[in-house]
């Protein structure tokens, strides 16, 4: 007989309306409050100034080697235009500004954070101060002059040196706010008066281009440093975030641990306690069994006969539960070994069933076995195996009325495993009570009101062992209708059966 069941990983349905994860919901608030601390207020922080101002000394730093280079290239040029004299003034003034700034940057740059040094020194102040000397050294080639050259030749030539100039501090003071229009502001004031004063259209259209050429680089810088903000930001939310998972991290290794020992802690006081439990206990039920033989001579009085028997009955009670919850104990810690090998999945049903058949029997209830002929054998822990099948046929003859009925079915499953179903037709389960009687030391409503005694450990014990086997535990019952109980294991655990040789 088939069960069409789905296999183990194809049964897994992903489960809907599920809360957030409280890992990704800290993630979320940790880069909200990092956003909020970064970009509060209109001005920036000053984490974030001191960040674009280190940017600044990097850009200056690299360029360092390449700035004189145009300097000296201009003065060379200036020579030729001008005269040696006012072309080594020029350049020697405009080299001196250039290496200063330079030298400054360098000295920012060594200076250790939280040092007097570090304190002395402005956060943008100086670099504006030394961007505008420097600017204003460019400036100057404008007020120069060439009665030698040609017409428009010189301005020619200065429009293309300062147009470079702009463009070249534009790219190198980005990160520093100001710095275009700091230093060559005031060219640009002048150019514009300029070329509304200047007589030739193509003088004053080439100082009006000029004078619009530094607003413009002014926003193509600003466009770089607002980029640059972005990026620090988004550098300072990781780092942070990064910080924020490092504590979770160590917290949760903590929590961890103290987990472990407790788990630990718990299972030798399991282990303590089953050995100071079980000593004693093995000793009253074998002298209450001796008693209750009469082993040593006749019981004169009837009553004590049935008190010993009631002594005995309540130490294999107490006996059973102790093994139920070390076996619990063992599965949840971890500590529980397979001992695993081929098991006949029907053999072990049929041996379970003849266990509890004269128990049934007593309250009158019908047991059944339907088995899938020919089922190959199953990987696994037999002792285990057999817990399972005993652990759910003890159920299904506790809460099955008399002359009820219940049925043990072993096959095959829809994906290739196998599968062991109990089922009886005793009062069921309400729904809302299934999570309870499968916790540990959970009972439902009629465990309570009607059924044998028991711990209320079998079904969790059941779901553990199946878990040890890679296998999926079902619990199926409707209040009134019964209940159906199905260990599935996969076809994984399912050993093929290799076909017979041919002799040569």
């Amino acid at each position: 007989m088939s069960l069409a069941l789905p296999s183990f990983s194809e049964r897994r349905a992903p489960s809907r309306g599920r809360r957030a994860d409280p890992a990704v919901s800290s993630t979320g608030s940790v880069v909200r409050q990092a956003r909020k601390r970064l970009g509060k207020g209109r001005r920036a922080p000053s984490f974030l100034e001191a960040a674009l101002v280190a940017q600044h000394i990097h850009q200056l730093r690299a360029a360092a080697i390449f700035l004189p280079v145009p300097v000296i290239l201009v003065g060379f040029g200036l020579s030729l235009l001008t005269g040696p004299l006012p072309a080594m003034a020029w350049t020697g003034v405009t080299l001196a500004a250039t290496l200063l700034l330079v030298l400054f940057a360098k000295r920012r740059e060594a200076a250790p954070n939280g040092s007097p040094l570090d304190a002395e020194l402005p956060t943008s102040g100086r670099f504006l101060f030394g961007h505008l000397m420097v600017g204003l050294c460019w400036s100057y080639l404008l007020f120069l002059d060439c009665p030698d050259c040609g017409p428009l030749r010189f301005e020619i030539f200065q429009f293309a040196v300062l147009t470079f100039a702009i463009a070249m501090t534009a790219m190198i003071s980005s990160t520093l706010r100001f710095a275009v229009l700091v230093a060559f502001g005031p060219l640009a004031a002048v150019l514009l008066l300029r070329s509304f004063a200047d007589a030739s259209p193509v003088a004053a259209t080439m100082n009006a281009v000029l004078a619009g050429a530094v607003p413009f680089f002014a926003g193509v810088a600003e466009i770089l440093r607002r980029s640059a903000i972005a990026s620090i930001r988004h550098q300072a939310e990781k780092d942070e975030l990064i910080g924020e998972l490092e504590r979770a991290s160590i917290l949760s290794d903590e929590a961890r641990k103290n987990a472990e020992d407790a788990s630990k802690a718990k299972s030798q006081f399991l282990a303590t306690m089953s050995h100071e439990l079980r000593t004693p206990l093995n000793a009253i039920l074998g002298f209450s069994e001796v008693i209750s033989n009469e082993i040593l001579g006749p019981i004169g009085n009837p009553s004590y006969k049935e008190y010993v028997q009631d002594i005995h009955s309540s130490g294999q009670h107490l006996l059973g539960l102790i093994n139920e919850i070390l076996d619990l104990s063992r599965v949840e810690a971890g500590r529980y070994t397979l001992n695993e090998e081929a098991v006949d999945l029907t053999r072990v049903a049929n041996e379970c069933l003849s266990t509890v058949r004269l128990r049934a029997e007593t309250k009158g209830i019908r047991l059944a076995g339907e088995f899938e002929p020919d089922l190959p054998a199953l990987w696994g822990d037999e002792r285990a195996l057999r817990q399972i099948i005993l652990n759910l046929l003890s159920n299904a003859v506790k809460f099955t009325p008399k002359g009820g009925n219940i049925a043990l079915r072993v096959g095959w499953t829809a994906g290739g495993g196998q599968y062991a179903s109990i089922r009886d037709n005793g009062p069921g389960i309400p729904q809302n009570e299934i999570p309870t009687v499968l916790s540990s030391f959970g009972q439902g409503s009629n465990a309570i009101k009607n059924a044998e005694q028991g711990t209320g450990l079998g079904l969790p014990i059941v779901q553990a062992l199946v878990k040890l086997h890679d296998g999926q535990f079902e619990l199926i019952s409707r209040q009134g209708k019964g209940t159906e109980t199905i260990a599935i294991f996969p076809h994984t655990r399912v050993l093929e059966v290799m076909p017979a040789l041919d002799a040569v």
